[in-house]
C-alpha cells in the first residue's frame, strides 16, 4: 500500500485485530440484500455470536495477507465477514437459516482458526449441536454413572429390608427367642479316701543274725 491514508490503514488494523481476535470467520456474498435485511442479519448474528461486517476487498487481502491467511479467492465481489468469538457452529446455523429465506445471502467459505473452511465445510458445521447442547450431552453422559451409582446406594438397604422381611414372613413370624437352658448342678466331689495313717513305730527289720564267733581252742601240746 503506496502512501496510504491514515483511515486506510486504520481499517486495515481493525480487520487485522478482528482477524486474530475471532476463533472463526465466514466470508459471505450479500449482493440483493438491501440495507433492511443486512440489519435483520446482524441482529440474527449478534444473537448467535458473531459480528457481521463489510470492508473493501483490497483492504482486507492486506490484512490477510500480513496475518498469512489465504483467503483471496473469497474476495470478490460484494463480501461481507462474519467474525465469531464463540460458538462457530451456532453463528453457522443462523447463516443457514436466514439464507433459507433470503436465498441473496451465499455463504463462499471462510476460516477456522486459521484452516481454511470450503461452504460445504461451513454448512456442515451449521449441523453440529451447538456448544451448549453438547456441553449439556457430555455432563448428562457423566452424571449418568454417578446417578445409578447413587441409585445402587440407596437400594441396597432398601432391598435388604425388603429381603429380611421376606425371609421373616416366610418363616412365620420372628420367632421367640429360646429360653437358656437351666445349667447343670455340678456333680459332688468323690469323698477323698483318708490317706493311710504312718506307722509310728516302723517295723524294724530282724538284723542278721550274727554268727557267734567261735573261740578259738589253743591246741595244749602234748606232753610226750
Amino acid at each position: 500500500m503506496e502512501n496510504p491514508r491514515a483511515e486506510k490503514v486504520a481499517v486495515v488494523e481493525e480487520v487485522r485485530g478482528k482477524f486474530t481476535a475471532a476463533s472463526a470467520a465466514v466470508l459471505t456474498e450479500y449482493r440483493g440484500l438491501n440495507v433492511a435485511a443486512i440489519s435483520q442479519l446482524r441482529r440474527q448474528l449478534r444473537e448467535a455470536g458473531g459480528e457481521y461486517k463489510i470492508y473493501k476487498n483490497t483492504l482486507v487481502r492486506f490484512a490477510t495477507h500480513d496475518l498469512g491467511l489465504e483467503l483471496d479467492e473469497l474476495l470478490t465481489g460484494p463480501t461481507a465477514i462474519t467474525f465469531i468469538e464463540g460458538d462457530a457452529a451456532a453463528v453457522a446455523k443462523a447463516l443457514r437459516d436466514y439464507a433459507r429465506t433470503n436465498p441473496a445471502l451465499v455463504v463462499k467459505g471462510g476460516l477456522l482458526g486459521t484452516k481454511p473452511l470450503s461452504a460445504d465445510q461451513i454448512r456442515a458445521l451449521a449441523e453440529l449441536p451447538s456448544r451448549d447442547v453438547l456441553l449439556s450431552q457430555l455432563a448428562g453422559a457423566m452424571a449418568a454413572p454417578m446417578q445409578q451409582f447413587a441409585g445402587l446406594l440407596q437400594a441396597l438397604p432398601r432391598n435388604f429390608a425388603y429381603g429380611l422381611k421376606a425371609l421373616i414372613d416366610d418363616r412365620g413370624g420372628v420367632p421367640e427367642p429360646e429360653a437358656p437352658a437351666p445349667e447343670a448342678a455340678p456333680e459332688p466331689e468323690a469323698a477323698a479316701e483318708p490317706e493311710a495313717a504312718p506307722d509310728t513305730e516302723a517295723a524294724a527289720e530282724p538284723e542278721a543274725a550274727v554268727a557267734p564267733e567261735t573261740a578259738e581252742t589253743e591246741e595244749t601240746p602234748e606232753e610226750s
